[in-house]
């Protein structure tokens, strides 16, 4: 028996409890520069899958392996083994791709694609009554129905931020899991700080898809949309109390300080979404990302002018307003960030970063028109002409990676003002202050352009582009004025990683069930003293389970909402 395991045996429960809650406690973090190449190794990971992928038959009974090996272990590997020195692990992924490069390229694989279909919030919306507050939410006919493409850049970016979510919140537990990388008490940064902000980032991401579809969306009544997105949200709402009733009951080690005595991430998860409709008609007439930064610095100043800090750091919890003060205090951050991922989801969604933009300003037109009634018109320069709506329809790639430089450009240079104003930057997860958003702004805008040029890179030159409407013409008519808005036949072979996709597709069914083998694995064996060797098999074996459960279900939602 381990020196480890024979001091559990004399420890009660209430003594371990206490002692894992000091030992994921007092954190001080790390490094900006430190989480940035933990995180490039999803990058490595990425390139190298790619490189494997168009020089190696793998055989299909393999694919699950070949994949969780190539996309997730490198993230394990990253957070455990490999911490403190990220640089390294990046290179050994980075030396098998010049290797490879000595093999000849496959041939055998059709040209990949992106999705044929033509997004029809591109036509003209139904038009919109605003003259009275008392109409229904509009049925948009061709927008309702209409489905956003699926980027691989996207859905590589989304499921590698979820694998090192998963992973991370188990990892912790484990004294391989260096302290400098969970979350800080008050100020720092660390990944799994981060983590939590990318959680939010990405969620504002895939909201933009309503009105993308149709911006008129923003100016409908809001008590129908705000009814039905409480309805969507109720189950993670729920799925907030369900954690707090099982953590009291079952006496698991909790940070109280994290979000409050009661408050959860779910709770946090629910209620943006909410508070989003309730800023639609801003949303109508300011740029998004403008009046994330607005919010930003407002909960900051409310921070720094007013005694919400100290309350939030300092006041006892003596009721069940203070003993949740954190949640409550840190959703205004939470919804800025929000915003901001909601802001990047119009640039990187439509076929150019512009397309919401102009929509945006014809209706804020419309609206100070004074007309009653409302239609979003196609796009300019979409034309009848077969070749022209090609034209127009193409991604510009190009233009939007210019355009995410650009983003990336302006939050690091708020967070470098924010460090040259404060010891450390002020980065507080705790508080969702501004340093903190503008940094989780800047990783994922940064890690986001950067999965779209591997994607670029990645894609043959011989063959055409799959971020790319036109890329369809290879083996489809151009599209005429009778098909230009009508659903593919045939949902389209996805170029992101298939494990990837899977973990896309139920993120947050796996997100609940990572919740929950965390807790079984905790209450089952003393994770705060296990070796080494412990760890990364429980950790190799509850990575690859999940994985499994995703590629299992990757051809069905598990949840919808």
């Amino acid at each position: 028996m381990s020196c480890g395991s024979a001091r559990v045996l004399y420890m009660t429960d209430s003594d371990y409890k206490a002692s894992k809650e000091a030992f994921v406690s007092g954190a001080t973090g790390s490094t900006v520069t430190h989480v940035n190449f933990i995180s490039a190794v999803a990058l490595c990971s990425i390139a190298l899958h790619a490189a494997v992928r168009a020089r190696i038959n793998v055989p299909e009974s393999l694919t699950f392996v070949s994949e969780w090996t190539l996309l997730a272990l490198p993230l394990l590997l990253s957070m455990t083994l490999f911490a403190d020195m990220p640089l390294v692990l990046c290179l050994l992924l980075l030396l098998p791709i010049l290797l490879l490069y000595i093999l000849p390229y496959k041939r055998d694989d059709p040209p990949p694609l992106s999705p044929i279909g033509i997004p029809r919030a591109l036509s003209p919306s139904r038009p919109v009554d605003v003259s009275s507050g008392s109409n229904p939410l509009p049925a948009i006919s061709p927008g309702s129905r209409m489905t956003i493409p699926s980027l691989p850049s996207l859905t590589i970016y989304r499921s590698h931020m979820l694998l090192m979510t998963f992973i991370a919140i188990l990892a912790v537990d484990f004294p391989i899991f260096p302290r400098s990388l969970s979350k800080c008490e008050t100020f720092g940064v660390s990944l799994m700080d981060l983590g939590v902000g990318s959680f939010v980032f990405s969620q504002g991401v895939v909201s933009a898809i309503p009105i993308l579809k149709d911006p008129a969306h923003l100016i409908v009544p809001a008590l129908p949309k705000i009814i039905t997105v409480i309805k969507k949200m109720l189950p993670v709402f729920f799925l907030g109390i369900i954690r707090v009733i099982s953590v009291k009951g079952t006496e698991y080690p909790e940070h109280e300080s994290e979000y409050g005595t009661h408050w959860n991430f779910f709770f946090t998860l629910a209620l943006l979404p909410i508070l989003q409709v309730i800023l639609h008609p801003a949303i109508a007439y300011i740029p998004i990302s403008l009046l994330g930064f607005l919010v930003a610095l407002s909960h900051q100043i409310g921070l720094s002018l007013t005694p919400l800090q100290y309350y939030a750091l300092n006041a006892p919890r003596t009721n069940l307003l203070s003993a949740n003060k954190e949640g409550l205090i840190s959703l205004a951050g939470y919804l800025a960030i929000h915003l901001l991922g909601l802001s990047t989801g119009t640039v990187i969604l439509p076929p150019s970063p512009s397309d919401f933009r102009r929509q945006q300003i014809k209706l804020g037109e419309r609206i100070r028109g004074g007309l009653s009634t409302i239609s979003v018109p196609v796009p300019d320069g979409i034309q009848t002409d077969s070749r022209r709506n090609r034209k127009a329809l193409q991604r510009q790639d190009t233009k939007t990676i210019t355009e995410l430089f650009s983003y990336a450009t302006l939050w690091w240079t708020c967070l470098g003002i924010c460090y040259l104003a404060s010891e450390g930057g002020g980065v507080s997860r705790r508080l969702a202050n501004l340093p903190y958003v503008v940094w989780v702004a800047a990783y994922n805008t940064s890690f986001i352009m950067c999965y779209l040029v591997l994607d670029i890179l990645a894609a043959p030159a011989t063959n055409s582009r799959s971020q790319g409407w036109e890329g369809a013409s290879s083996q489809l008519e151009p599209p005429s004025s009778e098909t230009f808005y009508k659903e593919p036949k045939a949902k389209p072979k996805s170029r992101a990683p298939a494990l990837l996709n899977a973990i896309n597709l139920n993120g947050l069914a796996l997100f609940l069930l990572a919740n929950v083998g965390t807790g079984l694995i905790n209450l089952s064996m003393s994770t705060m003293y296990a070796s080494n060797t412990v760890a990364m098999l429980v950790l190799s074996a509850y990575s690859f389970s999940l994985c499994l459960v995703a590629w299992m279900c990757r051809e069905n939602r598990i949840w919808r909402m």
